[in-house]
């Protein structure tokens, strides 16, 4: 049946891994119902194939981030974080998502426009924080490096934090147009996401957020770090650390990011008018 809308098709194929997709589409349907989670629209098994169809988002924040020349402003990091931090909130209370990074935020369209979304659970993960596996070493890297945990790079079990930490590496992001840790060069693969590694642990909070970021985004740092993972974190008093901050510099919750006015004056011009 066809209503004439625009879909997303996610295709793998079948001998990669025959439960991957359904597992990533059982997990959408249990997150459903919030704002920024994707609707699902069908799940089909072929002998090739699996196939996921869902609902058609915009570009991700890495797309923006590219648009707006590699540099987000403060308001926008703020907004951004704003919306994340609610969309973890609620994946946390069943999941842990494991591959946070600016390709798995994208925008809604149309009146969603200005809606983030958190997409790509194909690695997530159920989990409680009451697991006995927590006590484990050794465990296998997964992730993206440039934004992954230290816990992750450790070997450690992952927890709620781990995914905020992530968070934290791609507002410094956001705000530096790159990470300390980009570009470094090894022999090897496990070599390079061990400088990767060594290189974050040698790094404050304070110290990835210099001349940058106000404090606020220290603190959140060094917060998600620390956090042993058994407990969850404070998600209220991560948010108010932000929203305190966006009201301290006097902006407005009017959805006007760098890109609304990049594309803004792109239509209409420097002399165009821009409605705030």
């Amino acid at each position: 049946m066809s209503n004439g809308n625009k879909v997303a098709i996610k295709l793998v194929e079948s001998r990669e891994d025959p439960r991957a997709l359904k597992g990533e589409e059982e997990i959408y349907e249990k997150l459903a119902g919030k704002v920024g989670i994707p609707s699902v629209y069908w799940f089909e098994q072929e002998v090739e194939y699996n196939m996921l169809v869902m609902e058609l988002l915009g570009p991700s924040l890495e797309d923006l981030f590219n648009y707006c020349n590699r540099r987000f402003s403060l308001k926008t990091i703020l907004l951004i974080a704003d919306q994340a931090i609610r969309r973890i909130e609620h994946i946390h209370r069943r999941y842990i998502h494991r591959d946070i990074k600016p390709d798995n935020f994208l925008l809604g369209t149309g009146r969603q426009g200005n809606i983030l979304y958190t997409v790509d659970f194909g690695v997530a993960k159920e989990f409680s924080g009451e697991e006995r596996y927590l006590s484990l070493r050794g465990l296998p890297f997964g992730g993206t490096s440039r934004y992954a945990s230290i816990n992750n790079h450790k070997g450690l079990h992952q927890s709620w934090g781990d995914d905020l930490e992530c968070l934290g590496y791609m507002f410094v992001y956001f705000a530096r147009g790159s990470l300390p840790w980009q570009g470094l060069k090894a022999a090897t693969e496990d070599k390079k996401l061990e400088l990767i590694k060594q290189k974050k642990i040698s790094l404050s909070g304070e110290e990835l957020c210099q001349d940058l970021l106000p404090t606020e985004f220290a603190r959140y740092i060094n917060y998600t770090r620390s956090r042993d993972p058994r407990e969850k974190p404070n998600y209220r008093y991560i948010r108010n650390l932000f929203r305190n901050r966006f009201k301290s510099e006097g902006f407005e919750y009017d959805h006007v990011f760098d890109w609304t006015i990049k594309r803004f004056f792109e239509v209409h011009g420097e002399g165009g008018q821009l409605a705030l």
